[in-house]
Formats: C-alpha cells, sequence, structure tokens
C-alpha cells in the first residue's frame, strides 16, 4: 500500500519551490555564458536554434567554461575563447542529456528516464501572469530543473515507507563502485580537466590521491562553481594537490600563491592567461611556497614553509559530518554506513556522490546518487512489476 501511494506522485510535485531555470540563446557567446555564471545558481540552459521549434539542447556550468579555457587551444589566447560562440562549450552527445518530461510523468517514469541516461530533466512550471492588455489570470510557462538530487531528496522525505532498505549498510546493496576519477596529488591540475569534464556527466567528481592511495581531497564541480576565470590560470599552472588548497581561499588567495601561479605563467609564455587574474598583488620578501601547505588544521589561507605539502585527512571521526568543512575536503562515507546515512550525508552538502574510504582513509570507492535510485527503483519493480 505505501509503495503504491509513492507511486501516485508525479514529477510536478518534485518541481514545487523550484526557481525557473536560467537560459541563454544560441547566439550568445562564452563570455556571456561566464557573465551568467558568475552570478550564481550553478548552471545554464542553452536553447537550440530559434528556426526550428526551439528545445533545451544542453545544460552549462562553470567547469564546462572552465575546461574550455584549459583546453591546449585556448591556453595562449583564453580572450578569444570567451568571444566564442556558447556552442563551443557543448560536447558531442550532450543534448541526450536533457530530456523535457511532462508535469504530470509519474515520478517513476521519470526516474525511468534518469537511469536509462538522461541527467537532467526539465519540466515545464505554469506561472500566473497579468500584464497590462492581457485577460485576468492568463497563465504563460518557464521551465525548471529536476535532477537526481531531487528525486533522492524526494525519496528520503518518504523514507519510512521504504524500509527497511534504507537502513541497510551500502556495502550489502551492491552500489560502492570503483573510483573512476582520480589524480595524484602531484600530478598537474590540468590533467584532471579531461576527467573532470566526464565526471560533470555523471555527477561526480575527481578524487586527489596521497602517494600512498589515501583520499587528500578532491577537485569537485561544487567547488569550482563557485569559482570564476581566474581559476583556469590556477588549473593551468598548479598541481592537483595544491590547487583544491587555492580553491578554499577563493575569497582571498595567499600573495605568494598569486605571485607563483603568474611566475608559472610567464615562464610557460600563457601571458594571455595573466588577464584572468586580479591585477598585481605588491610583492614582499616572503618566499614563494605551495598553496598546499595551509594544511587541513590551518585557521587562514596563509601558510609556514614547516607544515606539509600535502593535507591530511582528519583522523577524529568522519570529518564529512561537520557543516563547517573546507570546500576541498571530500564527501566520505565507510562501508558500514547506512544507505540513508549516505543520502543524508550527500543532500546535506548538496554533491552527486559520497567517496568511500577505509578506516585508514584509503579510496575504496564511490556511491553516487544513481547507484542508490537504483537501488529504490528495483524495490519498486520488485513490489509493482513495473517494466522499465
Amino acid at each position: 500500500m505505501a509503495i503504491t501511494l509513492l507511486n501516485s506522485y508525479n514529477v510536478s510535485d518534485l518541481c514545487i519551490g523550484k526557481p525557473a531555470l536560467r537560459s541563454l540563446s544560441p547566439t550568445a557567446t562564452v563570455a556571456e555564458a561566464l557573465s551568467v555564471l558568475k552570478r550564481g545558481g550553478g548552471a545554464v540552459a542553452l536553447w537550440g536554434p530559434p528556426e526550428t521549434n526551439p528545445t533545451i539542447v544542453g545544460r552549462l556550468c562553470m567547469v564546462d567554461v572552465l575546461c574550455y579555457l584549459c583546453a591546449e587551444e585556448n591556453l595562449a589566447s583564453p580572450s578569444s575563447a570567451l568571444s566564442a560562440p556558447i556552442s563551443a562549450l557543448l560536447s558531442e552527445g550532450s543534448d541526450g542529456l536533457v530530456r523535457r518530461v511532462e508535469p504530470k510523468t509519474s515520478v517513476l517514469a521519470a526516474l525511468d528516464i534518469l537511469l536509462e541516461g538522461a541527467q537532467y530533466l526539465v519540466v515545464p512550471i505554469c506561472k500566473r501572469s497579468t500584464p497590462l492588455g492581457r485577460k485576468k489570470n492568463s497563465f504563460t510557462f518557464d521551465f525548471c530543473w529536476l535532477t537526481p538530487e531531487d528525486f533522492v531528496r524526494f525519496f528520503l522525505n518518504n523514507i519510512a515507507f521504504l524500509s527497511p532498505t534504507p537502513t541497510l549498510p551500502i556495502s550489502s546493496l551492491g552500489i560502492i563502485r570503483p573510483a573512476e576519477y582520480t589524480i595524484h596529488h602531484s600530478t598537474p591540475a590540468i590533467l584532471a580537466m579531461p576527467l573532470l569534464h566526464a565526471a560533470v556527466a555523471t555527477q561526480s567528481s575527481v578524487a586527489v590521491l596521497s602517494d600512498d592511495g589515501r583520499l587528500v581531497g578532491e577537485i569537485s564541480p561544487y567547488t569550482l562553481s563557485l569559482s570564476d576565470e581566474s581559476a583556469a590560470a590556477a588549473i593551468a599552472t598548479l598541481p592537483a594537490g595544491d590547487l583544491i588548497s587555492f580553491l578554499d581561499c577563493q575569497t582571498s588567495h595567499p600573495t605568494s600563491t598569486m605571485r607563483a601561479i603568474k611566475s608559472q605563467l610567464k615562464s610557460q609564455n600563457l601571458l594571455g592567461m595573466l588577464e584572468l587574474l586580479e591585477p598585481d598583488i605588491p610583492s614582499s620578501n616572503s618566499s614563494i611556497v605551495s598553496a598546499s601547505s595551509s594544511g587541513s588544521e590551518s585557521s587562514g589561507c596563509e601558510s609556514s614553509d614547516e607544515e606539509p605539502t600535502i593535507r591530511r585527512i582528519r583522523r577524529n571521526g568522519s570529518y564529512t559530518a561537520r557543516m563547517g568543512r573546507k570546500r576541498e575536503d571530500a564527501i566520505v562515507c565507510h562501508e558500514w554506513s547506512s544507505l540513508v546515512a549516505v543520502m543524508v550525508q550527500a543532500l546535506a552538502h548538496r554533491v552527486g556522490y559520497i567517496w568511500v574510504v577505509d578506516e585508514e582513509y584509503g579510496l575504496v570507492g564511490i556511491v553516487e546518487f544513481l547507484d542508490i535510485l537504483n537501488v529504490f527503483r528495483e524495490q519498486f519493480r520488485e513490489v509493482l512489476e513495473v517494466p522499465i
């Protein structure tokens, strides 16, 4: 009976309170997309050509812009790259990641669309409009995004109907998959860009590992969504371990780090990238040190030469339970963590995945939202015998 009740919900129920999506026309430039993304909101929709039946053909985020600026052909002249049409940000096959569904579509039917390969659903939402010259109570339509996060939140809100599955450890559910996107902390961060671009499509992240395979941080789309074009210069010059510390100090980058980035850009003859940075910071007598030497226990973004060159995960419990975490801290759980605990963690930190680590914080794998949703879809299928 409870499963039947859940099956009665439509996607319109998931759209309540959702903001209208921001969109750009196909005639917009990369610079215009960057300007919109810097104002917040996470992503923008790209409409197809107006001469045809207009549809949303893509979803663009800050990671798409940064990966584009860091492409080999754009490193020397990012200003020229910014003047390119916005279609340059779309990768082949990206149109299949966005699907339109109608408000009366059932939650289960929409969930099947996600599990079949779509990453984002676009839903028309009605808004009342009474401008001059129109009839009273006339209506127009906006659109909103639905993502796997919205479906996971829906199931969490109805978790009592799904017992006992949510209380089981994730290891028993077979949803821990190998971590596909990883990079060594000393590897140039720019080599992580293809991995990061692929991670966006699966709404996951790139793990940064120490020499002994421990998780020391991540390069996440969520963190990069809070940055601007200056992150491209850091990506082009810093090792992966230093980049995560750079991103953690987005509001006030250490003077030494900025000097190091500018020095590297000049030595690599990437003078165009200098335009993406803030005006030159006055020089001082302090030596250039690695941005990652801030350490996980440092109270600020500046660092001392005596601190370790890579971060160490705090050992006093699962630090991701703290809401005051630094942005570069990866969200982790253990194999014995319950499914509901993993759901709460991911939703609290607005990420679509959780890294799974062992007792020594060695990376075991990753659990993604689609893995969680597949568990609940199978539970519905067993009870209702609903075909895929």
